[in-house]
């Protein structure tokens, strides 16, 4: 029998949770990303649990043992049980009445099989209880051994429950799917037929889901597959995905992990596309769209803007322009960013002043880069 394993399960919190309602006759798994991701050998962000127990019969256990229980999303089911300062949601079996393509209309069961139904993914339908012992309803353990992503009955019915799943089908295929057995056939066949209900999500949805995509480790071939599906066209008209396989073949070479706003910008985003990007990520996209095709050398971009930056515009001139990476890069943006402008604006004072003080310090800085940093503060004041 496949026992879960794992750190989170033995934690004092999980356990509570567990036994709480395991020891009033009610069923209490584990369930989703936390067994799937243990299974895997990967870490564990997040525990959700699973039971029969409706919201207030947890509501009231909880009280009942002295643990604060928080109505998080009572209408779906969800009670936040928090131990220790801890917060695990807590979630009735259910299954969908209604949808909408965004919102659901739930009916709450007492059947795990029921409730395993309506999830997205097989390798997403997998509970582990107390002990570690595994209930898989729908065989989505064979698909997580054999990095399979699939989605659960028909793809089509699944996403119209909420289109946000074609995203995710390619973002769950960069990270535990196996791109030498292809995607799944059903799915790429599902999604072709509701592209149209991409241009439903909100863009906020679109672009945290893309974000996670970039963050795999290598998105390069759920990518590909989205544009040939004409997923990429919907979500991201102006997008090039041709650079995105040699960039993760750079970031390599400079040992760079994996860096979602890097891999968007190799895709041509240049933070002005509508993905609701935070104030500074749109201001980093804008900076390294205008970097690429700039003449500025990686040393004055490190010396400008830090050494992350260089090399991020490093590996990106090499993918999207198809340059070689320079051998010695990582010398040069070291060499940028340890270089320190020798001169100050007392050094020039009183002699120049006002607007005619800015023009000779750039003057000065620019003899100074163009030396490749090596003029001292007296040869630029001789």
């Amino acid at each position: 029998m496949t026992r879960v394993t794992g750190a989170w399960l033995d934690a004092p919190a999980t356990q509570a949770v567990l036994a709480l309602l395991d020891d009033a006759g009610h069923a209490a798994y584990a369930v989703g990303g936390c067994v799937r991701n243990a299974l895997l050998g990967a870490p564990v962000d997040d525990v959700d649990i699973a039971t029969d127990a409706h919201p207030d019969r947890v509501t009231a256990l909880a009280k009942a043992a002295g643990i604060k229980a928080v109505p998080t999303g009572i209408e779906h089911g969800t009670v936040t049980v928090v131990v220790d300062g801890q917060g695990l949601e807590v979630t009735t079996f259910r299954t969908d009445m209604k949808t909408d393509g965004r919102h659901a209309v739930v009916r709450f069961s007492d059947d795990v099989a029921e409730d395993a139904a309506r999830r997205d993914f097989t390798m997403n339908a997998l509970y582990a209880d107390r002990h570690g012992h595994l209930i898989d309803p729908l065989g989505g353990l064979a698909d997580l051994q054999a990095r399979r992503v699939r989605f659960i009955g028909r793809p089509g019915d699944r996403i119209r429950e909420d289109y946000l799943r074609i995203l995710r089908f390619f973002r769950f295929s960069a990270w535990y799917g196996d791109p030498e057995q292809g995607f799944d056939a059903d799915a790429l066949d599902g999604i072709a037929r509701h592209l149209d209900g991409l241009e439903r999500l909100s863009r906020e949805r679109v672009g945290a889901e893309l974000r996670k995509l970039m963050a795999a480790p290598d998105p390069g071939p759920a990518v590909a597959v989205m544009a040939q599906t004409g997923v990429l066209r919907v979500v991201l008209p102006d997008a090039d995905p041709r650079a995105l396989g040699p960039l993760v073949a750079h970031e390599a070479a400079l040992d760079l992990p994996p860096e979602p706003l890097r891999r968007l910008a190799a895709l041509g985003c240049d933070g002005s596309e509508d993905l609701r990007h935070a104030k500074a990520d749109a201001r980093r996209l804008a900076l390294l769209a205008q970097s690429v095709g700039a003449p500025t050398g990686l040393p004055e971009l490190a010396w400008r803007h830090g050494a992350a930056t260089a090399r991020d515009v490093a590996v990106l001139r090499a993918a999207m322009l198809e340059q070689p990476l320079p051998a010695d890069a990582t010398a040069q943006i070291d060499r940028g960013a340890n270089a320190s402008f020798p001169v100050t604006a007392r050094d020039l004072m009183p002699e120049h002043e006002g607007a005619a003080l800015g023009e000779k310090l750039r003057a000065l800085e620019k003899r100074w880069i163009a030396s490749d940093f090596t003029l001292t503060r007296n040869d630029l004041l001789s």
